[in-house]
Formats: structure tokens, C-alpha cells, sequence
């Protein structure tokens, strides 16, 4: 069993691991170049939509099916390497698994058919209620009706936020993959590594790093609505087990350290919809219509290259990777001081990068990015 091999031979069980680890890597790099040889007429759409890209090719949007077979692969492995048990079988388990289904579902009939935001809007409520009723809910308040409704509001963002970060080479597949290495640092330093959200986290961060050849500027495909709308559902499920129900996190300031774990794990995708959410707003345009205003694309017109943008944001990510580290390992005793140097080292970051948004763009820049 597992827990056997856990405790008596854990050289082995990391061995396994890591194996698993370099395999899901390997297949999706793969995986990746197969698609991308067939992909003269798949995954690329009708080039008479208004679609808004930052890219100004049009280029296979597939990416996701990657993410979503290894994510499969991941839990079938789980019952062939050790032996089943309840930790598999479970409702929760089974609820995420429906929960990403129809997300990834729903997000190949948005690559192919653009469908209309209030049916994507519907299925994104849709999944957040998959995972409630399946017992992976937000739980930080008396109230269980105010613990459902923020977990459902916390899906749906997620999965427009992922969905809205997803517009310049290789931002959303590096920010996702420090989002999942936060969870796994968590689990390991937890020695929570026993269950077979392990090898889900595993198998879906080598599809990224497989992913990003491709994906990495100059790119050679995107991952489209299907891996957008899977990893939002994926990593939203993945932030209420180890972020927001952290179960090391314990006492009466517990519920402001899981916040602010929460906050530095997922800063980049909830900073960048909240500016650009608000700078529509100001505008009067519906914050779910595509545009070039995002925090990315003003870094890009202040002067940066797409390879320096995709560096700052992973450089930002790999520092909060760093902080969650240091709540967790480093301070014994969380204390409210804590929190707030946290959450202002979360404002700062979010200042300088919705401050750049409020510079206009350069005529030039207009001319050639539009």
C-alpha cells in the first residue's frame, strides 16, 4: 500500500514520484508535437469570428487536451502503482473529475463553436455546484450557505481569470505551474503526500512544462478554452483543499493566514482580472469582452518584450512561491502583523501593475497591436 511504502521505503515512493513526474512531462511534450503536425485544420478557428489574440497568427488551440488526458492518466495510475482504497473512490474525487469534465467539455465547444458567454457563464456556476455538493467547499465561516456561495463564486472567477490571464505566450502555463508547485510544496512540507492528489498535481504540472515548448514566445500554439476553463476548475479545487482549508493551518488567526496563502499562491491571474474588471467598469464595457488592456499588454507597451513580460510574471509567481514557503516552514506563530506585510507586499504588486494600466497606450503601439 501507499502509506506502507510512505513510511518504510519513502526513497522509493519519491523515486516513483519523480518518475511519474519526468513520464507526464515526456508524454505531453509528445503528445503536443502530434497534435501541432495534424493541426493545418484542427483547433484553429473560423477566421471570419472576431476573436481578440494578442498574437497576430492564428494558431492551434489545443493545448488543453494535454492537461486534461494527463490529469485522467494521473488518477487511473494512482490504482495501478498502489493499491485502491477509499482515497480514490471517494466523492470528492469523483466530484472534481465531473467538475473538470465539464469545464474541459465546455471549453472545446468554446474553441470550436464560440459559444455565447451567458451557456459558458451557466456551466462555470454549473461546476462550482459539482464541487459543493461533492463536499470540496470553502469552509472559513459559521455560515454554510455563505461557505457555498463563496466557493461558487471562487470556481467561476477562477475559471475567467485563468481564461483572461491567457493572453500572451506562455503567461497562464508559467503562473499555473508555480500555482501547482505551491500546492505540492504545501503537501511536502505537510508530509501530507499519501493521497492521490500527488499524482494529479504531478501529472498535470508536466503537462504544462511539456506544453510551454510550444507555448513559450514566439509560440506555437495556445492552449485555448479547453485548457483554460480545465485548469480553472482544476486549480479553483486545488486552492480549497491546500490553500483556503489548509489543514496545518490551525487557532483563532488561522482563517487570515489562509487567506493570505490563498492570495500569494493565485496573485497573478486574481491581480490582472481585478484591474482589468475594473478598468471596464470605469469605462462602461462588460468585463468579459476580449481586449488588449490587460496588465500584460501594458507592460508590453511600456517597452517590455513578450519573453521579459512571461519572466516578470513568473519571477513575481516564484516569489510568492518563496513567501508561502516562509508562512508555513519559517514562522511558528502567525500572528495579524504577519498578514499584514503579506497583504501589503500583495498591494504593492498590484499597485505597479494597475497603475501601468492607466497610462495611455503609445500611438504606435495602437497601430501595431490592433
Amino acid at each position: 500500500m501507499l502509506t506502507n511504502i510512505s513510511i518504510e521505503q519513502p526513497s522509493l515512493l519519491f523515486a516513483i514520484y519523480f518518475g511519474y513526474f519526468l513520464i507526464s512531462v515526456l508524454f505531453s511534450f509528445l503528445l503536443n508535437k502530434v497534435l501541432l503536425k495534424f493541426s493545418s485544420n484542427l483547433g484553429i478557428r473560423n477566421h471570419d469570428v472576431t476573436i481578440v489574440r494578442w498574437s497576430e497568427t492564428s494558431k492551434p488551440a489545443f493545448g488543453g487536451i494535454s492537461f486534461f488526458i494527463a490529469f485522467l492518466i494521473s488518477g487511473s495510475i494512482y490504482s495501478i502503482l498502489f493499491e485502491p482504497g477509499t482515497d480514490v473512490f471517494n466523492l470528492e474525487l469523483l466530484g472534481i473529475v465531473a467538475a473538470t469534465s465539464l469545464a474541459f467539455i465546455m471549453g472545446l465547444a468554446d474553441d470550436a463553436y464560440n459559444t455565447k458567454p451567458l451557456l459558458k457563464f451557466g456551466a462555470q456556476i454549473t461546476c462550482g455546484i459539482i464541487l459543493v455538493y461533492t463536499g470540496t467547499y470553502i469552509s472559513i465561516f459559521p455560515s454554510e450557505i455563505a461557505n457555498y456561495t463563496l466557493t461558487v463564486f471562487w470556481v467561476v472567477g477562477m475559471m475567467n481569470s485563468i481564461n483572461m490571464l491567457d493572453n500572451m505566450d506562455g503567461i497562464t502555463t508559467t503562473v499555473s505551474i508555480f500555482i501547482l508547485l505551491s500546492a505540492i510544496l504545501t503537501i511536502f512540507l505537510y508530509n501530507d503526500y499519501s493521497s492521490v492528489h500527488v499524482l494529479l498535481l504531478l501529472g498535470v504540472l508536466g503537462s504544462l512544462i511539456g506544453f510551454l515548448f510550444f507555448n513559450w514566445h514566439p509560440s506555437k500554439m495556445f492552449m485555448g478554452d479547453t485548457g483554460s476553463q480545465f485548469l480553472g476548475v482544476f486549480l479553483a479545487a486545488i486552492g480549497i483543499i491546500y490553500f483556503w482549508n489548509n489543514k496545518g493551518v490551525t487557532g483563532d488567526d488561522a482563517h487570515t493566514r489562509q487567506i493570505v496563502i490563498t492570495l500569494l499562491a493565485f496573485i497573478m491571474p486574481i491581480i490582472d482580472t481585478t484591474t482589468v474588471t475594473i478598468n471596464r467598469l470605469r469605462k462602461g464595457i462588460p468585463p468579459y469582452i476580449g481586449g488588449k488592456d490587460h496588465t500584460t499588454h501594458h507592460l508590453s507597451y511600456l517597452g517590455y518584450s513578450d519573453h521579459k513580460i512571461g519572466f516578470i510574471f513568473g519571477g513575481l509567481s516564484f516569489a510568492s512561491l518563496l513567501f508561502i514557503f516562509i508562512i508555513i516552514k519559517i514562522i511558528p506563530q502567525w500572528e495579524y502583523w504577519h498578514a499584514g506585510v503579506f497583504l501589503m507586499y500583495f498591494l504593492v504588486i498590484f499597485w505597479f501593475l494597475y497603475r501601468n494600466t492607466l497610462t495611455p497606450k503609445p500611438p504606435e503601439k495602437i497601430e501595431d497591436k490592433s
